[in-house]
């Protein structure tokens, strides 16, 4: 009898994605597992059990995630989940464990062997399994859609013999994976589109999208990225001219898209109340960061505020999950990549190196240990050649505060990204 991978449905009714298709079920069948989706698992993305049953999978009941050797989620599972796993189960999900230390203990208490996949490297062998970017791609193209949808105008500028309709103005903040899809999404429907980075390179990246890039370019910007594709802290000085140009960009805008997230931390502010008060009424702003404390001061969870100046600050949960059919597809596949490469060819079973670099960067707990660096506790020693999350940008280095006054310049450090590529992280 072949190893089993369970697929449950997820138990947390802000999420409509589901962790495999009918297109991966066939494929971890031809790696030699036996695969049990839970009844209703993909109702939510338009995948019926009946599909999943075609491919070759078995449906089943939640308990039977207790003969599970390996469990594919979405989401990190509750403890009371946890009560039915075996100790030493394969769980992969996004296990999003900042800040939610006890849930990490958890997991470890329970025995099983959790791999987060948002910690995926961004490396070349990886890309096929970056969920940050899957996702994000996906967000972006929503954030644009729930802006329009939200704003009681047209987008593009419309030429009829009763008069024109002038295009609309949409302004996204954070070039990462995010807000280059949301970039090419509202030029798609005829916006006219601005963006801002911290990084000299994504002015490129803006401009081959057809937009227009926004910052103080003086050599101080020039000199804000390493060698590495780092972004560097930027000086109170720059901070407070950066905030000007925005504060004055943001008042003609017609919707505004923020996509700033850091891991670990909160996300940063990018748009005051006051900036806010200064914009248009019927005017939109979509936080994609507010779930982490948002980029917009006023956005709330869950959602749309409207202001006194008739403002809305759209803040959707979940944006991924309001596209969940597509969402779940590219999730699946980019669970099938990493679970393929944890496989032994010839025995056709589960086999974990712990040497390989994408199982030290991804693997949280193991053997009732949390072995994660970033997370393990402070006594514990990580394993030889255990990966380590570089340090994020500095928040205050994402965005310039309003109210900061410009001072004499410190000597400036170089700050790692989160990530090494030279995109900005936005939401990715």
């Amino acid at each position: 009898m072949g190893q089993t991978v369970f697929i449950p449905r997820e138990l947390d009714a802000n999420e409509p994605r589901v962790a495999a298709s009918p297109d991966t079920v066939k494929r971890l069948a031809a790696l030699g597992f036996e695969i049990v989706v839970e009844t209703g698992a993909g109702t939510r993305s338009r995948i019926p059990d009946e599909e999943f049953a075609k491919a070759g999978a078995a449906i089943g009941k939640a308990s039977d995630i207790a003969k599970a050797d390996v469990v594919l989620k979405v989401r990190r599972p509750t403890d009371v989940e946890l009560k039915s796993y075996k100790p030493g189960t394969a769980v992969i999900a996004i296990m999003d464990p900042y800040g939610n230390d006890a849930a990490v203990a958890a997991l470890a208490k329970a025995g099983v062997t959790a791999f987060s996949m948002e910690f995926m490297p961004r490396i070349t062998r990886a890309q096929s399994m970056d969920v940050l970017s899957s996702q994000a791609n996906l967000a972006g193209y929503q954030a644009v859609i729930d802006g329009a949808s939200e704003y009681d105008r047209a987008l593009p500028m419309m030429m009829t013999a009763a008069g024109t309709v002038p295009a609309a103005k949409v302004f996204i903040m954070g070039v990462g994976v995010a807000g280059l899809q949301a970039i090419a999404t509202a030029r798609r429907l005829g916006a006219v589109v601005t963006a801002t980075d911290v990084r000299p390179a994504a002015k490129e990246q803006v401009a081959s999208l057809g937009a227009k890039f926004l910052a103080v370019e003086d050599d101080e910007f020039k000199a804000a990225e390493t060698a590495g594709g780092y972004a560097k802290e930027m000086s109170r000085e720059y901070q407070a001219k950066q905030a000007a140009l925005t504060a004055e960009h943001i008042a003609k805008q017609d919707i505004v898209i923020t996509t700033a997230l850091i891991p670990g931390r909160p996300a940063p502010k990018l748009v005051s109340a006051a900036m806010v008060a200064s914009m248009k009424p019927g005017s939109v702003l979509v936080d994609l960061a507010v779930e982490r404390g948002g980029n917009v001061e006023g956005a709330v969870p869950g959602q749309v505020v409207t202001t006194a100046n008739n403002v809305k600050i759209v803040g959707h949960l979940n944006v991924p999950g309001r596209v969940s059919a597509s969402a779940s597809l590219l999730y699946a596949r980019n669970l099938f990549a990493f679970v393929e490469t944890l496989v032994d060819k010839t025995t056709k079973t589960l086999a974990i190196n712990r040497d390989d670099d994408l199982v030290k960067a991804t693997m949280l707990t193991d053997g009732g240990k949390v072995v994660h660096p970033a997370f393990a506790k402070a006594d514990q020693q990580p394993p030889k050649g255990q990966h380590v999350e570089p340090a994020a940008i500095p928040a205050k280095s994402m965005v310039a505060d309003a109210s900061a006054k410009p001072k004499k310049a410190a000597p400036k450090k170089a700050a790692a990204s989160s990530s090494p590529s030279s995109k900005s992280k936005g939401i990715a």
